[in-house]
């Protein structure tokens, strides 16, 4: 059995789920979301609860994706009440990120600016050198942090790039120079 499968999902006040044969919709104070399940997923509310089972507890495969659409379900749960956000640190000397319209330009060592469109459903605010990305769609959040970081990976010996504010970098030593005798 799925230790994460089996354990309900409970649902705040002003969370609404509709069920309709593989499709589960979502809606909350913050927006909605909607989820296509697989067809070997049960999925029933309860009160104020929203269950997840499989039709078959002995096949692998159907208990590994027992956990991964409560887990989905669950983030959907949480979007729409909460919200998810990631923050980004933008390190080096002249290195900034500002935001134009719905463009987010990177200054990042280039010959040129680096400009990102911002996706639908995500918001992104620059403060100093913190970029916060914002959502209620966990995937699109941690997509869009991911594409960000890709545009200049921090590098280990000054530390120079984009990072998340909870990464730790692991720094080299530099070259040593030759010792005179």
């Amino acid at each position: 059995m799925s230790r994460i499968g089996k354990k309900p999902i409970v649902l705040p006040e002003g969370v609404n789920v509709k069920v309709e044969g593989g499709h589960v919709a979502v809606t909350g104070p913050k927006g909605s979301l909607e989820l296509d399940v697989h067809h070997k997923i049960l999925v029933e509310v309860r009160e104020n609860e929203l269950l997840v089972d499989v039709k078959n507890k002995d096949d692998n495969e159907e208990k590994a994706l027992w956990g991964l659409f409560r887990s989905l379900m669950s983030n959907m749960v949480i979007g729409v009440t909460r919200g998810f956000t990631k923050k980004l640190e933008v390190n080096g000397i002249g290195y900034k990120a500002e935001m134009k319209g719905n463009v987010l330009v990177l200054h990042v060592g280039y010959s040129h600016p680096v400009e990102y469109p911002v996706p639908e459903g995500i918001e992104i605010s620059v403060e100093k050198n913190a970029v916060t990305i914002s959502g209620i769609n966990k995937q699109l959040v941690g997509q869009t942090a991911a594409e960000i970081r890709r545009v200049r990976k921090p590098e280990p010996y000054k530390g120079k790039g984009i990072k998340y504010a909870d990464e730790i970098i692991r720094r080299k030593v530099g070259k040593a120079a030759a010792k005179s005798e």
